[in-house]
């Protein structure tokens, strides 16, 4: 048996909300792709971004397959994200919705959170129950009460790293002039960033960000389709306009979606039709998924506790590996 001290280790939630903080503050955007499971959250790291995030709406419809209104709860969003905090190396924020109720459970949420791995929050200004931030009918709470709630998230935290992302979805309700006054507002309360949520034009993110003069995040949505409200910018022009963090919560979720519609089309017609499809540029192969999904760590960490005998009994010497590799 080896020793398993040079095995990777990933870092400590305190070293990523050090990293996280430092990103901030570096002047360079931030470029947080959503995730909503461990696929996405591990391919996330993989391509190389530096953060995440995960996607409140991503986790209610994939989780309980439950619309992005306030049905998931404070507890099962947390258990959720712990999880996911877990499987990469990256610092991840999420999505706490309006705080599940007023400044005492926000309170309470920003510790839960925090104790979960995970590197902040966003808490937005919405009623309960809540709507996604791109639907009709969106409402606002008093902006006084809303900057208690980022008071006590401010208050909550054990960590002066951990960032509270305050968004407002004001814009639909009271136009852009109301959302910048309660930037402001939630940024005097303590907020590290502010999120105006469905801003409408690159004008309007302008003049957003040099009304507030600190940390702005802007909503890219599905990142590389179209949508109603926000248009869009690529990461480098949001960061000549002065943004300092850009997510796209819904563009995993949506690619998910239409490859396995596409995916499930073609099985169902093999059933009908009895036409074969092979299509190996449209499904991952079985290598892509153990290798994502870390099963090299796995086999390390046998060769580094199993005894020589053991590992020949298993394997036989064939590749000492779960993994069964397709031939070359």
């Amino acid at each position: 048996m080896n020793e398993t001290s040079n095995l990777p280790q990933r870092p400590s939630a305190a070293q990523k909300m050090a990293t996280m903080r430092a990103m901030l503050k570096s002047g360079k955007i931030i470029v947080s792709p959503g995730c909503y499971d461990g696929y996405s959250a591990r391919l996330i790291e993989k391509k190389g971004f530096k953060a995440c995030a995960v996607s409140g709406a991503g986790l209610s419809n994939s989780r309980f397959s439950q619309p992005d209104v306030g049905i998931m709860g404070l507890l099962e969003n947390v258990d959720g994200c712990k999880h996911l905090a877990q499987s990469v190396s990256i610092p991840m924020m999420a999505d706490a919705d309006n705080g599940y109720g007023n400044a005492v459970t926000v309170y309470h949420a920003v510790q839960y959170f925090e104790e979960a791995g995970i590197v902040g929050i966003n808490i937005e200004d919405q009623v309960i129950p809540k709507r996604c931030g791109h639907m009709r009918g969106k409402e606002v709470i008093d902006p006084r009460d809303a900057a208690a709630k980022i008071e006590a998230a401010v208050r909550a935290r054990r960590d002066s790293n951990f960032i509270i992302n305050a968004r407002t979805d004001a814009i639909a309700v009271e136009g852009l002039e109301g959302a910048i006054k309660r930037a402001k507002l939630y940024l005097a309360a303590g907020a590290d960033m502010v999120y105006p949520d469905a801003i409408a034009s690159a004008d309007d993110i302008r003049r957003f960000v040099d009304a507030v003069q600190a940390p702005v995040n802007v909503n890219m949505g599905f990142g590389v389709r179209s949508r109603p409200t926000t248009p869009l910018i690529s990461p480098l022009e949001l960061e000549k306009m002065g943004v300092a963090r850009v997510s796209c919560a819904r563009m995993l979720p949506a690619a998910a979606i239409k490859a396995m519609d596409i995916a499930l089309g073609l099985w169902a017609d093999c059933s009908a039709t009895g036409t074969i499809h092979d299509r190996p540029d449209l499904l991952a192969g079985i290598e892509d998924v153990t290798e994502l999904m870390g099963y090299e760590f796995i086999d390390a960490l046998e060769r580094s506790v199993l005894s020589e005998e053991e590992l020949q009994r298993r394997y036989r010497d064939a590749e000492r590996s779960f993994v069964i590799r397709s031939p070359h």
